[in-house]
């Protein structure tokens, strides 16, 4: 049986991700849900950073562009939200670029867009 990394942290972000869609329901833009969810996280005491620039280098050597991920939970977790119909392999590939540039083994990318429930996936980095 293999252990998933960063179980309890998961449980917990999706946990939180959930009471804000349980809330909101899917129609606002992804600005919206990001507030919401930084109020929830404060809330269930979830340490974040809210859209921390992720550095990009080239060959070692640091490029001026950067990633900005939605947020960085635990220290350790990159969280990418959409509020969009659904999720698509467009957005699984800008939440692994930005494992990489953050060197972050776990990611989360959230769709609060779908009507019917919480779309999730969890990415693992296997590059590091």
């Amino acid at each position: 049986m293999v252990e998933l990394l960063f179980n309890e942290e998961v449980y917990a972000i999706i946990g939180a991700a959930m009471a804000v869609y349980n809330e909101l329901r899917p129609g606002f833009l992804e600005a919206v849900y990001q507030e919401a969810l930084e109020i929830e996280f404060r809330e269930r005491n979830i340490p974040f950073i809210s859209q921390p620039e992720l550095e990009v280098a080239y060959k070692g050597h640091p490029l001026k562009k950067y990633y900005v991920a939605d947020f960085k939970v635990f220290d350790q977790i990159i969280v990418e939200i959409k509020a969009q119909d659904g999720l698509t392999s467009r957005e699984e590939a800008q939440l692994i670029n930005q494992l990489k540039a953050s060197k972050s083994t776990v990611g989360i990318l959230i769709n609060f867009g779908c009507s019917d429930k919480l779309e999730w996936k969890r990415l693992v980095n296997t590059k590091l």
